[in-house]
């Protein structure tokens, strides 16, 4: 019976990538038929690229399917664009949802492959597209100045307690000091290096500049905005924006009962996500408003 659809699961780890080959037939029928694990370098890689093709229809096309997983998927998913493998990458609470739809009971690297594979088979997925260079260092900046922010708040929170016990050590308060000015050298750094980059581009300055330009926006969180979203490539329509932003209202009708969910929802999404996102802005950041 001829394959509709083709479709390898690939569940990534950090030192291997466990991977299930699918086929939904011409009766719509699901097919998972291949397994195998590949270690997560490039000569695994090439091995996998090479067992795929011999075991699928050369006349179809092969869709890999995979979670973010951290960083550890990336390396892979260069490969396959390197190569000109159609791919797509799922956010993994989508793929949590869906196993909770399937009668597994056991979760193992390999019944997620399988899962993935399934999902790709019944769904229609976007192509995924390598990050712009430009983004992407910008992505890698801003999210280093963010772990620098949170440790100098700890630094400095830790330097507080010390500073007000009865008889604080003055070498412990002089190395915190120390760390602090530290941290403030590398986060000026950090800024220079981001000012640098969009100095560089006068389309990304102008994206920059007209993004800054909404009250309550900063320049840095406008590079921020635009590295997260790859410039926006990553946003369809202004509802996704906003579910992406923690603004949507999830609401729950049965019956006589209505249930609105804001303020736990945006709550959750404040942790998840940056810049944070707060109630009567459209866009706050905890830093300066300029980046110099």
């Amino acid at each position: 019976m001829r394959a509709l659809k083709q479709v390898l699961g690939v569940d990534v780890a950090q030192k291997e990538l466990v991977v299930t080959l699918g086929r939904l037939l011409e009766d719509l029928s699901i097919e998972l038929y291949g397994h195998k694990v590949f270690r997560n370098t490039e000569k695994g890689f090439s091995s996998l690229l090479a067992w795929t093709k011999k075991f699928t229809d050369s006349d179809s096309e092969v869709r890999f399917v995979m979670e973010a997983t951290g960083v550890y998927h990336q390396k892979f998913a260069y490969f396959l664009d390197d190569n000109r493998c159609a791919l797509s990458i799922i956010l993994p609470n989508k793929i949590s949802n869906y196993i909770r739809t399937l009668e597994v009971k056991t979760i193992t690297d390999k019944s997620c492959s399988e899962a993935i594979a399934r999902f790709g088979l019944e769904r229609k997925l976007d192509n995924w597209t390598r990050p712009k260079k430009t983004y992407r260092s910008l992505q890698q900046l801003t999210r280093e100045r963010d772990q620098v922010v949170l440790e100098r708040s700890a630094v400095k929170n830790q330097l507080h307690a010390e500073s007000q016990e009865a008889e604080p050590h003055e070498r412990s308060l002089e190395r915190l000091n120390e760390r602090i000015r530290f941290l403030n050298k590398q986060e000026k750094e950090i800024k220079g290096d981001i000012e640098q980059i969009v100095n560089k581009h006068a389309e990304l300055k102008k994206e920059v500049e007209i993004i800054s330009s909404i009250p309550g926006v900063g320049e840095l969180t406008a590079v921020i905005i635009l590295a997260e979203t790859n410039g926006f490539d990553l946003i369809r329509n202004k509802k996704q924006l906003t579910s992406y932003a923690g603004f949507d209202v999830k609401e729950k009708h049965g019956g006589a009962r209505a249930i609105r969910n804001f303020g736990k929802k945006q709550a959750e999404d404040i942790k998840k996500r940056k810049p944070k996102f707060k109630k009567g802005n459209v866009f706050a950041f905890n830093g300066s408003r300029k980046m110099g």
